[in-house]
């Protein structure tokens, strides 16, 4: 299939074969269609998968067939974080790059009022905001939603998460009913479903992947840890990894994030802190740095486990285990991207395989233990994972550890860079100590107070050694992110 079958104008064609997009993924074969017959759409897909182009290039097809006569947002696109609606608004520009006079418009907490002030005085075709502070300017009648006929919820369950249901129906409430409504989650059930049963015509459900058919690139590993300084030990074994290029660590606390990038950078790491507690200078400079490559590992609460698409992440480390279990999938999603293949390690203590197990039946596979020779836990952990009725307990793709029966040596060889570098400030400011769950009200804490952190570069060589144990598992838990 290709886009040209889908039936979308000739002008978004143009843009994509500019952009290099060859044929549609699978979220995108089943979606435009679909929006294109003007449906409304409850769309379950896994992050990396192309949604964004799923439901924005109909939106844009829209606007081409139908040209707004009255000056107004005809599309708005609702996200959770800054830093996915900035990706969004991007992506949305790329799209209509060959569309005559189609303006794009990010309004996000975090930023600067002037520049989006200066957006909203004029014509905006394209809307895309975080909750929070689009009712900031609602509030404030720089913007109006009348003219609005594509709705888009972009992350629908992560906004319901971080508390915007009432901003949410708010806003929607000052869109006309006639609207076309286009939701995508992780997951389709719940709150989510409660929410669309409310806003929405008859929608459709796309489900395009199940939780076992989801990172099928990705190696997954679970290791045991003794204690904090058992933990440090594995994650300096990791981090010395010949073939890492870059690796994001998940920690549960801002204070967590910033404490443990500081000890990296103190180690010799390139290294910084992405949190809610970072003002959105701080955030797109960290972001900078890594995706020109100058950080070297990223320390992040869960406001980066969604959003952020570096193709040059190879590691993805669970340095704590997440609060959710449906957070893991998405924070492991961080590597493996564009077709990649990626490593995931989740560091846990054995008195806390209750939340393994709890990961395990989400995903429907047990995460592989391993070991690491010299570092091998004191207690051995009983196995967390058996296989529901019907559920197969297949274990997904294994890593290539052994050769020939003897486990391979991670991070044999030299490393590219044995010489530091000048420091690198990757963020400045304090952090204040709180869990993510202890910030301010979502619909402010998107311009919440400064966070910290900082880089310097330097490349050591290791090694790794693997060995199968049973799987189980357990880490402390991570608070979610109320801040975007």
């Amino acid at each position: 299939m290709s886009f040209e079958t889908l039936g979308l104008a000739a002008p978004l064609l143009s843009a994509l074969q500019k952009a290099g997009f060859a044929e549609p993924t699978p979220v995108q074969a089943a979606s435009i269609p679909k929006a294109l017959e003007g449906h409304d759409l409850m769309v379950s897909a896994q992050t990396g998968s192309g949604k964004t182009a799923a439901f924005m290039l109909p939106a844009l097809n829209k606007i081409l067939a139908n040209p707004p006569k009255d000056r107004g947002v005809s599309v708005l696109v609702l996200a959770p974080t800054r830093e996915l609606a900035m990706q969004v608004g991007e992506a949305a520009k790329s799209y209509a790059a060959h569309c005559r006079d189609l303006r794009v418009a990010v309004v996000v907490g975090g930023m600067p009022y002037g520049a989006q002030l200066k957006a909203l005085s004029r014509r905006v075709d394209v809307l895309v905001a975080t909750p929070g502070r689009l009712m900031d300017h609602i509030q404030a009648k720089r913007v109006k939603l009348n003219t609005v006929h594509t709705l888009v919820l972009d992350e629908a369950d992560r906004m319901l998460d971080m508390g915007f249901i009432e901003d949410i129906e708010s806003i929607v409430a000052r869109t006309p009913s006639d609207r076309q409504t286009l939701l995508f989650s992780a997951t389709l059930d719940g709150t989510v479903g409660n929410l669309a049963s409310k806003m929405m015509n008859n929608p459709l459900s796309i489900d395009v992947s199940g939780h076992r058919e989801k990172h099928a690139n990705i190696t997954q590993a679970l290791l045991y840890a003794d204690n904090v300084d058992h933990k440090m030990r594995l994650l300096d074994h990791l981090l010395k990894d010949v073939n890492l290029s870059q690796a994001i660590i998940f920690t549960a606390t801002k204070r967590g994030a910033d404490d443990l990038a500081e000890r990296l950078v103190d180690e010799g790491f390139s290294a910084g802190a992405l949190h809610g507690d970072m003002n959105q200078r701080q955030r797109t400079r960290t972001l900078n740095l890594l995706q020109r490559g100058r950080l070297r590992v990223l320390v992040a609460t869960d406001v980066a486990a969604r959003g952020i698409d570096v193709q040059g992440i190879s590691h993805a480390i669970n340095f704590d285990l997440p609060m959710q279990a449906e957070d893991y999938t998405h924070r492991i999603g961080r590597t493996g991207r564009a077709g990649k293949d990626g490593l995931a390690f989740t560091l846990a203590n054995v008195s806390e395989r209750h939340k393994v197990r709890r990961i395990e039946h989400f995903i429907g596979q047990p995460i592989p233990v391993e070991t690491i020779a010299g570092l091998e836990p004191t207690r051995v952990a009983r196995p967390t994972f058996k296989a529901r009725k019907g559920n197969g307990g297949g274990g997904g793709r294994r890593r290539p550890a052994f050769n020939n029966g003897a486990p391979k040596k991670f991070g044999e060889g030299e490393s590219r860079d044995t010489r530091p570098s000048r420091p690198v400030r990757a963020g400045e400011g304090n952090a204040a100590g709180r869990s993510e769950q202890d910030s301010r009200k979502p619909r402010h804490g998107d311009r919440g107070p400064k966070g910290a952190s900082s880089a310097r570069t330097t490349g050591r060589p290791g090694n790794f050694s693997g060995k199968r144990s049973g799987p189980a598992g357990g880490g402390r838990s991570s608070n979610r992110a109320a801040a975007h």
